[in-house]
Order: structure tokens, then C-alpha cells, then sequence
């Protein structure tokens, strides 16, 4: 396989980019603060910028104020007080500047868990505009990602791991998670270089 050939084809027009969680609340010094994501950014850039129209930004948004949300994710924001929309500025929601430019066209579409597929339209989105394979990249690679990813799995979606692309607080657990991508979701889950998916993206 020669570079910028994909294990599975080319990448045509139904193919959108899914890019996770590339917010200021993550970039900046925040208590989330994921020191990889300015080295990713410029990778992320090239992707947004081939195809804007064809991507779609994900935002996490944490909960209004300690005490919210059910079950665990009660105790998730009282542990993390300092990442609710009260004690945020309201700013820190936002897509980085660099990326917040290209929507629209870009879409953007909002979650309150790590899945963007779940209480969302996401998926609606998508087979509306007859998309049936996405380039994922993004924050963090074991968090959020992850659950993008195994989401698009379960919907049928052709998945592209971005991997120059990927950002996360943890060395070991993003390194763990190519790993876990190549040997055990290999029929459905290819892992390629920024510049091998522009080269194959037409």
C-alpha cells in the first residue's frame, strides 16, 4: 500500500470529517488543560480547511453548576465544580479561534456526555446529507474520541482515526488506544496519517 492509499479505498464525497471537542476549555490553562493539543491544531487546521463544508465540530458542554446530571455524572461535576458553566467564562465553550472560522460552512453540534451520538441529531445530520464514512480527529484521544468512535462503529459508519490528529492528556492511554484500533477493530476502524487521508480524499 503506497502513500495515500487507505486500507479500504478511497475517501469520496460521502465522507465527512468529525472533528471532537477543540475548545478553548481544553486548550487553555484550565484544570482539562490537554498540553497536545497545540501541537495537534496545525494537523487539525489542514483537515478542517480541505473540506470545510464537510466537517462537523463537536463542543462539550459541562453542566450549569455542581449537584447536576444523574447517577455518576452527579459526582463528575461535583469532583470538577470548576469546569461547570457557572464557574466558567462563558468563552471557554467555544471551538478555537483557528478552527471556530471555518463554521459555518463547518457544522457544530453540541453534546453533554462524551458521545455525540447520544441526545443528539447527529446521525440525522449525517445519512440526510448521505454520509456513510467519517475522518475523526480531535480531544482526547481516550475520552471523547473513543466514544465517537466506537458510536460510528455501532451505526455502521467506515471510520477514519486521524492519528497525527489526536490529542490526549495521557501518553500511555492514546498509544494504548491506536494499538486497540489496529488489532482489534480492523475491519471496521482504519488508522492513517493526516496527509495519507488528504491524498486519498477526493
Amino acid at each position: 500500500m503506497s502513500r495515500g492509499e487507505l486500507p479500504n479505498g478511497k475517501l469520496t464525497a460521502s465522507c465527512a470529517h468529525l472533528c471532537i471537542d477543540m475548545q478553548r476549555l481544553f486548550a487553555e490553562r484550565t484544570e482539562w488543560h490537554t498540553p497536545w493539543m497545540e501541537r495537534v491544531l496545525p494537523v487539525v487546521e489542514r483537515l478542517v480547511a480541505a473540506w470545510p463544508e464537510r466537517t462537523v465540530f463537536t463542543r462539550f458542554i459541562p453542566a450549569n453548576r455542581p449537584g447536576e446530571g444523574s447517577g455518576t455524572w452527579r459526582r463528575y461535576w461535583e469532583r470538577w465544580s470548576s469546569m461547570t458553566l457557572a464557574a466558567l467564562p462563558p468563552e471557554a465553550v467555544e471551538l478555537i479561534p483557528s478552527l471556530a472560522r471555518f463554521a459555518p460552512p463547518a457544522e457544530v453540534v453540541d453534546k453533554r456526555v462524551y458521545s455525540p451520538w447520544v441526545d443528539s441529531d447527529l446521525h440525522d445530520r449525517l445519512q440526510a446529507r448521505g454520509i456513510d464514512t467519517l475522518v475523526v480527529s480531535g480531544a482526547e484521544t481516550d475520552v471523547c474520541v473513543l466514544a465517537a468512535v466506537l458510536g460510528a462503529v455501532d451505526r455502521g459508519y467506515r471510520v477514519v482515526v486521524a492519528t497525527d490528529a489526536l490529542c490526549s492528556s495521557s501518553d500511555h492511554t492514546h498509544d494504548a488506544l491506536l494499538t486497540l484500533y489496529r488489532e482489534r477493530y480492523g475491519q471496521q476502524v482504519e488508522t492513517a496519517t493526516a496527509a495519507d487521508i488528504l491524498g486519498a480524499w477526493r
